[in-house]
């Protein structure tokens, strides 16, 4: 019987380094997906923490683009929303999810692929109100019966986009933090 080398514990145990390009990037996928219904079960579970929780569900998300592309990330977003309809038993966090933050890095990744930061704030605040309006508008339907004229609706939209715009700032800074500590640890030398 021999001992195990150090190269054989990467070649037998650790398969991540020897997989190929797709199934490395299904593999990925998949658990990342996973680990997102657990954030969003958690915040189901958790009322005071909710917000929070949902939006650290959608790093997982953001981990997925910057690891395997944005395909794998609309995966991740479709998979875990589907997921955690079917599983939460406390369906807000899923509709948190599904309506703002599940796919807001995919969004926020192309968008910062324009040259420019004023095209691309506009283009994310457009797509938050887009999404916002949406909400409001079944809200609406659901709770009053109809679309009557929401009061203060001015003010619900500047607090919401000054909201947004403090998550966007903080889930960039989230975001460094997984490429420049995170990531460079867990996957070095297998990058996409």
């Amino acid at each position: 019987m021999r001992l195990l080398r150090r190269d054989d514990v990467y070649e037998h145990v650790l398969p991540l380094y020897v997989m190929s390009k797709k199934t490395r990037s299904i593999t990925l996928t998949a658990l990342i997906s996973a680990l997102a219904v657990v954030m969003l079960y958690i915040a189901s579970i958790w009322p005071t923490g909710r917000i929070g929780f949902v939006a650290v569900a959608s790093v997982f998300t953001a981990a997925a683009v910057i690891e395997a592309g944005i395909r794998p990330g609309i995966y991740v977003f479709i998979v875990s929303s589907a997921l955690s309809l079917l599983l939460i038993p406390e369906k807000s966090a899923a509709i948190l999810y599904i309506a703002f933050f599940g796919y807001y890095p995919v969004i926020k990744s192309l968008i910062e692929r324009i040259k420019g930061i004023i095209p691309q704030y506009a283009l994310k605040l457009i797509v938050f109100n887009a999404a916002f309006t949406v909400v409001l508008f079944l809200l609406r339907g659901l709770v009053l019966g109809g679309f009557s004229a929401l009061p203060g609706a001015a003010v619900l939209y500047l607090g919401g986009n000054v909201v947004f715009l403090l998550f966007d700032y903080g889930f960039s800074k989230l975001i460094w933090f997984y490429i420049n500590r995170v990531s460079k640890k867990a996957f070095k030398g297998n990058r996409r």
